[in-house]
């Protein structure tokens, strides 16, 4: 019997966009890197509101920027357009162990942000790619020296370290900036 796993144990990985042809598949908009590594799981929870779905993946393909997706038991197009705007999400612990000193996203989010001077800049939010390198969004949080959001180079530069069990990240980063 299948379940369905508590929401703190899954992690979203995508989207489904649209229908795709006649024949039921849809369109995933994949957070993954590369983005058809999503392809790579084959049951997928699937939430749009308070609604939840359990789907098993059939077959995929990369198209351009985005994946096409065949699901079990969905060979209608206008059944597969009521699947638009579902996100895609899987359990945590399905996604493969990464080495020492390598973090997911997820991970970081959250963390206090204290520079070497010992000042609180305040928590990471979330992260931003770009061309260069990721980019941590810090944000004010209680006792942080002041109300404002921080953009910091996630580089090894700039990021000292990292303790997930703490909480914390330590960066080298004047308040100032």
């Amino acid at each position: 019997m299948s379940t369905t796993p508590a929401a703190d144990e899954l992690l979203i990985l995508g989207k489904i966009v649209s229908v795709h042809g006649v024949r039921g598949e849809v369109k995933v908009y994949s957070y993954t890197d590369p983005i058809d590594n999503l392809l790579d799981y084959r049951h997928w929870t699937l939430r749009r509101g308070e609604e939840v779905r359990q789907v098993e993946l059939l077959q995929g393909r990369l198209q351009g920027n985005i994946l096409v997706a065949r699901l079990k038991g969905l060979e209608d197009r206008e059944e597969a357009r009521s699947y638009a705007d579902f996100e895609i999400y899987l359990p945590k612990q399905q996604l493969p162990v990464l080495e020492d000193g390598e973090y997911y996203w997820y991970q970081l989010e959250g963390l206090k942000v204290t520079n070497q001077a010992g000042e609180l800049l305040g928590k990471v939010h979330h992260l931003l790619e770009t061309g260069a390198n990721d980019v941590l969004v810090v944000r004010p949080c209680e006792d942080s020296l002041d109300d404002r959001e921080r953009l910091l180079p996630y580089i090894d530069h700039c990021v000292l370290s990292i303790d997930l069990a703490a909480g914390e990240m330590s960066v080298d980063w004047d308040s100032d900036f």
